[in-house]
């Protein structure tokens, strides 16, 4: 598993609320939605770490389109009472299979969660904890880990506009001093204490309410995959709620273990990226200079695997 098997554990019992009022809380139900389309051999252990937290009361799994083998997997599982198996409908795209795991959820929390992520000892206890008496609507994102448990890029984001995403994927940014401050990735700054506000979080690991979710009408479908997790943290904040990074919440996302070609999946987030900033333009002005910078970020998103591939070679 990219080698890097060994520090992945399922996890243990999660940590028991620890003060008074969190104790005397009528405890919320909690329903896991994952949805899976080719993940590889990380799927497995990302389904054992689930199962093994005593706070998931639901788990659903949406199936977007599993090779036999790894369908079959999925089918054994269902076995469990706390798993629903949602398969059939083919590859509808990320968002939209999540929107279909909300709708057959019971809990009255969700706890979005990728396919090769692993709950790390506490998170669903830490998100559910956090969440509790906090105005709606309300996202609260994990934090995010690679397998050497560093912060991994995109766990916690700033503001998202055309020019900071510009300069953030082309990495002048970091490179130009007077423009590090449009830097969208926060992975390199300091860790907060405690729950921050943050306007973007990672869609590979986060908790919402049922209603607040429903609420907001789930996911836009109008994104295949990428930039899902982006529009709905916009809109939790256009609606005045909250957009909140857990410092203590750790989740470990492998990332990359998709068997989709990298550049059909950066294709993807391009085209979400230059959806999205049309949706959000509000003037004629911010509408044409949004059309006319599509082509560009779609171009840039597709030349990042590009220039991945020309490095490996190249060292």
């Amino acid at each position: 598993m990219n080698g890097v098997a060994a520090p992945l554990r399922a996890s243990p019992i999660a940590s028991e609320p620890s003060a008074t009022t969190d104790a005397l809380r009528p405890r919320r139900s909690v329903s896991v939605v994952m949805v899976v389309y080719r993940t590889g051999e990380a799927l497995e252990q990302s389904l054992a770490c689930v199962l093994a937290d005593p706070l998931v009361d639901q788990f659903v799994i949406v199936d977007n389109g599993s090779e036999p083998r790894e369908a079959e997997r999925l089918r054994v599982l269902d076995r469990d009472d706390r798993v629903v198996l949602v398969q059939g409908h083919g590859n509808v795209g990320f968002a939209k299979g999540a929107n279909l795991g909300a709708k057959h959820a019971r809990g009255d929390l969700l706890v979005f969660l990728n396919p090769d992520a692993f709950l790390q000892p506490g998170c669903i206890a830490e998100l559910v904890r956090e969440i509790a008496d906090r105005a709606s609507p309300c996202i609260v994102g994990g934090r995010v880990l690679n397998a050497d448990r560093t912060e991994q890029r995109g766990a916690r984001r700033g503001e998202i506009t055309p020019l900071s995403a510009l300069l953030s994927m082309s990495g002048l940014a970091r490179l130009v001093p007077a423009w590090r401050h449009l830097e969208v990735h926060w992975e390199r700054n300091a860790l907060p204490d405690q729950v921050a506000p943050a306007p973007t979080i990672s869609g590979a690991c986060f908790c919402m309410r049922r209603a607040d979710f429903a609420g907001l009408g789930g996911f836009d479908e109008g994104y295949f995959l990428h930039v899902e997790d982006v529009d709905l943290c916009w809109r939790v904040r256009q609606e005045g709620g909250e957009v909140l990074f857990h410092p203590r919440a750790e989740v470990i996302h492998l990332g990359g273990t998709s068997q989709t070609s990298p550049l059909k999946v950066e294709f993807h987030k391009g085209v979400g990226l230059a959806r999205y900033f049309r949706k959000r333009a509000g003037s004629v002005g911010q509408h044409v200079t949004a059309w006319l910078l599509s082509p560009l970020v779609v171009g840039l998103a597709l030349a990042r695997p590009l220039v991945w591939a020309l490095k490996s070679r190249v060292s």
